[in-house]
């Protein structure tokens, strides 16, 4: 499922209209009908009101409305741009109208939207049609006016493509921007209604198919992971295997009294299918890892020929969970990337935070030769790129793509939602994390999990993605909400890895591509 931006939407309908000859009013006439068919499955009652902004946006919500009409809906059309009421989208049907009592300088009114408000009063759903997604910046007065009205009227809304105000790029708000109840995007979700803050204006978010034609390589840079995606990618195991053949990964985890951290990424990774599991820890924490994960070979960090043999023999690494800052955690870290030379390999938490300091080996260093997939938050990211966190926050995806670039490696950033950026090519967005896993250890299953797929051959961005989907959707599968613990997630993770098919939509429309609940 393709994630473009606003800008990248925009441009991709002017190469379908231009060159590739789909007439535009066929783009707005299939738009229209789908959003109305499914206004029609969730809202089935009441009169609908459509705010209908300039152009295109504004003209889908007229055959939104018109679709309706002729289905013998009430509707409304309440304009807020100068557009004729007679519009020739309408096919002749008479759909009642309304104005908004702005000009066409965008001036605000002096009641400051209470005759909006009045207006909106009858409607059992309000349908956002004001702005599209090329908005940038915050909307200029008399839409500004609109959309707060909508959002003090208190009636469901149903915005078309995006919530107007919000940056269909990035995901910033700059200033009034509508809250929605459903979002329909046309053709596939943009970026920016993925992202926060914009997403906890989405609501519930529903893509469309409305005629576009096949999209080429290098037209956008995003997709989600979806259901589908990920049932093909997890590994499969041939019938006549072996432990070996399936997977070795080198776990370095847990500095004396972090053990909890080696045992919660030392069970993830089994249970996400690695054929052995070969645990680096602290001397001191031999029998609570060996009480705990008797299905992993322990190996002490003390006994650097160990190390050494342990890391040679697997096949991927996974560093960093509870490992520590202190003297030690260094050279053990420089040891294991001599030793393990050519392994792809995960790099959390401590490794990270000893790497930004200098006090272990760099990113960079790391990724000479080999896979590398990095698993930062927004601090350690910070740390790591010399960005400031607004920085960042602004634009996630192109800091993530910055340092990918400098480095080598693949970045998952983690926030709602994680996203995975290679150094080239796509950047993955999970669809299926929620706030339940904002829980102290769940960064030690991700590693797990992500580490456990590097040992079984998954690419780095492959194995970010698809440990994000798989660990989202364990967190679902458990339904323990804000309950949650990262030991829920683990029980869960075998029948989330077992999942087939392309997901659920309670719509039933062929033409429905991807449904996401409301963030949360």
């Amino acid at each position: 499922m393709w994630a473009p931006t606003g800008t990248e939407a925009a441009a991709f309908d002017r190469l379908a209209i231009d060159e590739q000859g789909v007439p535009q009013v066929t783009l707005m006439e299939c738009a229209g009908r789908s959003a109305a068919h499914v206004l029609d499955r969730l809202y089935p009652r009441g009169e609908v009101i459509a705010l209908v902004g300039p152009g295109n946006n504004g003209g889908d919500a007229l055959v939104l409305l018109r679709t309706l009409r002729s289905w013998g809906r009430p509707v409304k059309a309440l304009l807020v741009a100068d557009r004729q009421p007679n519009d020739p989208l309408l096919h002749g049907w008479d759909v009642a109208h309304v104005s908004d009592g702005g000009d066409s300088d965008g001036e605000e009114a002096s009641d400051d939207g209470g005759a909006l408000e009045a207006a909106l009063g009858s409607a059992g759903v309000v349908v956002d049609g004001i702005l599209g997604t090329g908005i940038k910046g915050a909307p200029r007065a008399r839409q500004a006016r609109a959309i707060r009205a909508v959002n003090r009227a208190g009636r469901p809304v149903f915005a078309l493509d995006a919530p107007s105000g919000i940056d269909a790029d990035t995901g910033r708000v700059e200033g009034e921007a509508i809250v929605a109840q459903v979002t329909v995007a046309l053709g596939w979700p943009k970026i920016g209604t993925l992202l926060q803050p914009a997403r906890a204006n989405v609501g519930r978010l529903i893509a469309v198919e409305i005629g576009f034609p096949p999209v080429g390589d290098g037209a956008f840079r995003a997709v989600v992971v979806t259901p589908a995606w990920a049932s093909e990618r997890r590994p499969r195991r041939e019938p006549d295997t072996h432990k070996n053949r399936v997977g070795a990964l080198l776990l370095v985890a847990g500095r004396t009294g972090m053990a909890g951290a080696a045992v919660m990424a030392g069970r993830a990774a089994l249970r996400s299918g690695v054929g052995l599991l070969r645990l680096v820890s602290s001397a001191e924490n031999r029998e609570i890892i060996q009480s705990s994960v008797p299905e992993a070979v322990f190996v002490s960090g003390n006994d650097s020929s160990a190390v050494r043999d342990a890391a040679m023999a697997s096949h991927a690494v996974a560093a960093g969970p509870g490992l520590g800052d202190g003297a030690e955690s260094g050279p053990l870290l420089e040891l294991v990337r001599e030793a393990g030379s050519g392994h792809p390999t995960l790099l959390d938490a401590d490794a990270l935070n000893l790497a930004a300091s200098g006090d272990g080996p760099g990113v960079g260093l790391w990724a000479h030769g080999r896979d590398v997939l990095v698993t930062p938050h927004l601090g350690e990211m910070r740390s790591l790129s010399g960005l400031t966190g607004e920085v960042i926050a602004q634009d996630r995806m192109s800091a993530a793509r910055a340092f990918a670039a400098e480095t080598g490696a693949t970045v998952l950033l983690k926030g709602l939602p994680s996203i995975v950026v290679p150094a080239h090519g796509t950047c993955w967005v999970d669809a299926a994390g929620s706030s339940d896993l904002a829980t102290g250890g769940m960064g030690d299953v991700l590693t797990g999990v992500a580490g456990a797929l590097l040992a079984q051959g998954s690419a780095p961005d492959v194995a970010g993605a698809l440990a994000l989907h798989v660990t989202g959707r364990a967190a679902t599968r458990a339904a323990k909400g804000a309950s949650l613990t990262p030991s829920d997630v683990i029980e869960a993770l075998p029948a989330a890895l077992g999942e087939e098919g392309p997901g659920e939509s309670d719509l039933g429309l062929p033409f429905v591509l991807f449904d996401q609940d409301p963030a949360r």
